[in-house]
């Protein structure tokens, strides 16, 4: 057994030097489980087709790549600005202005599409270019454009909890369900951040500007087809009518007649977002299917049920384990996206998480907020590269002071979650009955 040991050290170092030479992660995790399925616990290559399949022969599965078109469809086309602009008209007479619409439409954006890398992108292009027309500090407002996208992970539909859900054979409705308390909570705590920043800092935003009762009421039938298409996919799921796949079609299929009312739909567009969803869905599958694998190899090599019993021996106690896995998130958050922290890391998490006790459904919501708020930090956060990329005129450190204040809002929001479960838990456990 101690040779297994060493060898199954060697497989990790060998991972992660692949990973270090720029070898895809998809690849290395498959290279690396090819290798110690052969050599580790001397199984058929064959195995490799069994594994896979039994990964992704999941009906929950289908429902990623309607709700990735979904998204696609609405940020392809740009109708998120008429979305931010009337989001404009109704609170951006608030402390923090056009920050304020930011967060509030990343909010409604997140519940129409689950990807932080994506909202990064689109506020980007839609939002910064009149918060500097407008004089506001670029600090602040590329900081809050970062910030706000960690709601989209959060907020149903969230894909990452999908995926989360299948591999885990977890129930997708009762995760979604469990992701919106948090969800709304963190928007509000996004928000009072935001408005306290501009109050206590009145060069940060310029004095807001109030819009008229009548540019709302337009603003409000603007966001009227949003909310259809919201209240729609949501109602749905957690009144029970569909499936959480069904309404990821119907999604699809209203973001198709949303972006048609507004006359931004090209054959183009559909084009590329369908392309788009291709390439998400493999990639994300394809790793999904390779961490399989691997954990198929390292548990026949009984080394992670050591693992486990090895942690579940000190008595370190759940909260512990929690610090430490958010250490870990924190640290690998600079380099990984919260997709690949997942794969990379839950062979060995979940069984660890499951033995303390903790319940599964809870500690995905909890992951998301762990994984996405390292996407900020630096010194390598993949959102704050995206805010780079979008608005390369400013240097990084620009938006990394403009983001830093932000994850103390993410931070209580994951505490008051750990003191208070139920927040967490009420609304499935409704739903259910239960």
């Amino acid at each position: 057994m101690g040779g297994d040991i060493v060898f199954a050290v060697v497989l990790l170092a060998g991972l992660l030097l692949l990973l270090l030479l720029g070898l895809e992660i998809a690849w290395s995790v498959g290279v690396v489980a090819l290798v110690g399925l052969i050599f580790l616990v001397d199984q058929p290559i064959d195995q490799i087709a069994y594994t896979m399949w039994d990964s992704l022969n999941s009906f929950a599965l289908t429902a990623l790549p309607l709700f990735i078109l979904m998204g696609s469809i609405l940020g392809n086309t740009g109708v998120n600005e008429k979305l931010f602009n009337a989001v404009d008209k109704w609170v951006g007479h608030l402390w923090g202005g056009l920050v304020i619409s930011v967060i509030c439409g990343n909010a409604i954006f997140a519940a129409m599409s689950g990807s932080a890398m994506a909202a990064t992108a689109t506020f980007g292009k839609i939002a910064y270019p009149a918060m500097e027309k407008r004089g506001y500090a670029p600090s602040f407002a590329l900081g809050s454009i970062a910030s706000g996208s960690v709601l989209a992970p959060l907020i149903p539909p969230s894909i990452l909890l999908i995926l989360y859900g299948a591999w885990q054979g977890l129930s997708i409705v009762d995760l979604l369900a469990a992701s919106l308390v948090p969800g709304l909570m963190l928007t509000g705590l996004l928000l009072l951040t935001a408005a306290t920043l501009a109050k206590i800092r009145p060069g940060l935003a310029p004095p807001p500007i109030k819009s008229s009762w009548a540019e709302r009421g337009r603003a409000l039938i603007e966001i009227l087809p949003f909310a259809v298409v919201i209240f729609g996919v949501l109602g749905a799921i957690f009144g029970g009518y569909m499936t959480a796949t069904e309404a990821g079609g119907l999604g699809a299929l209203l973001s198709i007649f949303l972006t048609l009312y507004y006359r931004q739909l090209t054959f183009k567009i559909l084009l590329q977002s369908l392309l788009d969803t291709v390439r998400v869905t493999s990639f994300s599958l394809f790793i999904m299917a390779m961490a399989t694998l691997i954990s198929h190899v390292y548990n026949s090599a009984g080394i992670i049920p050591m693992l486990k019993d090895y942690v579940l021996a000190m008595e370190l106690g759940k909260y512990t384990i929690l610090v430490g896995f958010f250490i870990m998130y924190l640290i690998m958050g600079m380099f990984f996206d919260s997709w690949s922290m997942l794969f990379l890391t839950f062979p060995f998490v979940m069984p660890i998480i499951l033995g303390v006790g903790i319940n599964p459904i809870w500690w995905g919501v909890i992951y998301v907020m762990a994984a996405e708020q390292s996407t900020i930090t630096p010194p390598f956060g993949l959102v704050l590269f995206v805010m780079k990329t979008v608005v390369p005129q400013h240097p990084m450190g620009t938006v990394v002071r403009g983001a830093l204040p932000y994850l103390i809002p993410i931070y209580l929001n994951i505490l008051l979650l750990i003191l208070f479960p139920q927040l967490v838990l009420w609304l499935p456990g409704l739903l259910s009955g239960q």
